[in-house]
Order: C-alpha cells, then structure tokens, then sequence
C-alpha cells in the first residue's frame, strides 16, 4: 500500500518541483509564474497560521471545546441565580430542621456543659457562614483600572483589546478581565479570586463551614492556596515547568512564599491578634496589595524580587 502511493506521490512531486523551477526562471510564461508566487504565498500563510510555539495537545482540546464553551457562557448564565437561591433555601431549611427537630431532642438529653457548648459553636459556625457567604456574593471582584497608562502591563487581551496588568485573565463570563483571577463561581454568582477587594477570603471560610458537603473544593483550594498560585496560574506553571525542564533548568513561582506565609497572605493576617480579628470572627478586611503590583509584604519571610507573570 504504501509503495502504490510512493509511485503515485513521487512523479506529482516532481512536477511541482519542476514547475516551481521554471517559475523562478525570468523567461517564464506570466501565468505559470503567478502560480508559482501564489502557490509559495499560501504555503508561507498556511505555516504562519500553524506555527505556535506555545501550541499542543491542550490548545487543540480548547479550540475543540470552544462551541461547548459558548454554550456554557452564554446560555447557562441564568444558573448562577438558581444555585444562589438554592444555597440561601438549603442554609435556611437546615437551620430551620436544627430548631425544630434536633433542639428539642438536645434539650432533654445533653448536660448543661454540653448543651452550652453545642448553642455557642453552632450559633458562631451559622454566623460566619451567614456574614462570609454575603461577603462573597456582594463584594466586587476587581477589575483593571481603564483609562490610566502609568500601570505596568504584561500582554493584552485578546478579547478585551486592553493591556492586562500581571496574573489578570479574562472572565468569559463576567466579559470581561479580571485581576488574579481563579475562576468565575456560579454559586456566588461572580468571578471567584484571590486578590485585594475580592471576595476570596471570605470564600475560603465559608467553604469551612461546609466542608462536608464540598470537602474536595476545599482540599483542592486549600493545596494552591498553599502553593501560591490559582487555578489557571496551576495551569501555567505546568507548562512552563515542563518548558524549562526540557532545557534543563529548574522553574520557580516568585509568588510562592511558603506554605504558612501563603496562607498568611492570602487571609490577611498581619498580626497575631488576626487570627482571632480575621480568621476566627466575622472580618471585612482587605488583603495585603492592590491587585496590581505584587510586591510581597514586608513580614514576608521568603522575600523575593517583584515580578511580572502571565
């Protein structure tokens, strides 16, 4: 089989090379020669349009993708609203049955030590989850400031057709780009982050109070929280560790400050005292930056140079 197209290729091949020799020629017929340049023009085009070195097996599965993501983006927005009103409705109806079925049963059965125990730790898990999940769903993401030129960009959207500050991506959802953003979380109904005026701190612990029922986001959250880095940042970081390894060099993430300083940063705990004010209590604090320039803070033990990353 293959040698029937080997004969069948060979003599085709040959002819197109002798034609494109005799169009380089300068006594060649006008025609032929415009076929020549034409047919050299599409190949440069054709190889133009291929050529990425950034390409792969995951540009092709999103260029695949792409009519399940439009779909996605633009028919399905409406869900966000139902999963917000099914989270207040499953909060409310858990609260009600805890009241009026498992209260009574308490109140003859537990001590009074206990009993005292169970009403506070309850009543403190059903505030923060109350005061975090309506911090989550009212406090805006954070977008890129328009119309100033004096901030330090590293590429430009491709969507949006404007400079894009570091670790900003756009929300095809939102429609728009977002600073440092993660993903965009239809129970909250906006693009979820994890930078200064978002509405991530506030996530992390509301996503504590119900660990049961999303324990493997919270793991998840909980390991790049740890790593420094988001969910499309993980993505990256991938490749350009794969990238640099190839040429046998070692990849960093300058953002990754350790595992308790991570943390630290991403909760807002300047202070000691935070971890009660912050973490422990209800606490509309903002974190450390502003979503822009990421300079680690000061009480950062792993200090390292400020930089500039897709």
């Amino acid at each position: 089989m293959r040698g029937q197209r080997s004969l069948l290729l060979g003599p085709a091949r040959l002819c197109l090379r002798l034609l494109l020799l005799l169009g380089s020629r300068r006594r060649c017929p006008p025609l032929l020669r415009g076929l020549v340049q034409r047919w050299r023009y599409g190949k440069v085009c054709l190889r133009s349009m291929l050529y990425n070195s950034f390409g792969g097996s995951d540009t092709a599965v999103d260029a695949a993708f792409e009519p399940i993501y439009w779909l996605v983006d633009n028919v399905i927005r409406w869900c966000g609203v139902v999963f917000v009103v099914l989270v207040i409705v499953l909060t409310s109806s858990i609260v009600a049955i805890a009241y009026l079925c498992v209260l009574p049963l308490i109140l003859r059965t537990y001590s009074v030590p206990r009993l005292c125990w169970h009403f506070f730790y309850s009543h403190w898990n059903l505030i923060l989850i109350v005061f975090h999940y309506y911090q989550a769903i009212t406090t805006p993401p954070g977008y890129p400031p328009q119309g100033r030129n004096d901030i330090a960009t590293v590429s430009i959207c491709k969507k949006c057709i404007y400079p894009k500050p570091a670790r900003t991506h756009h929300c095809s959802v939102c429609n728009r780009c977002v600073l440092k953003m993660d993903h965009h979380c239809r129970i909250l109904l906006l693009s979820l982050l994890r930078l200064p005026t978002s509405s991530s701190p506030v996530f992390t612990p509301f996503l504590s109070s119900v660990a049961l029922a999303l324990g493997a986001l919270t793991v998840w959250h909980a390991v790049l929280i740890s790593r420094g880095e988001t969910s499309i940042e993980r993505h990256i970081n991938k490749k350009e560790r794969r990238r640099l390894q190839a040429k046998g060099r070692v990849f960093r993430n300058h953002y990754n400050y350790g595992c308790l300083d991570n943390w630290k940063l991403f909760l807002g705990v300047d202070t000691g005292r935070h971890w009660l004010t912050r973490v422990l209590l209800p606490s509309s604090h903002l974190p450390h930056g502003n979503g822009i320039i990421w300079d680690p803070p000061p009480w950062v033990t792993a200090q390292s140079a400020s930089v500039m990353a897709v």
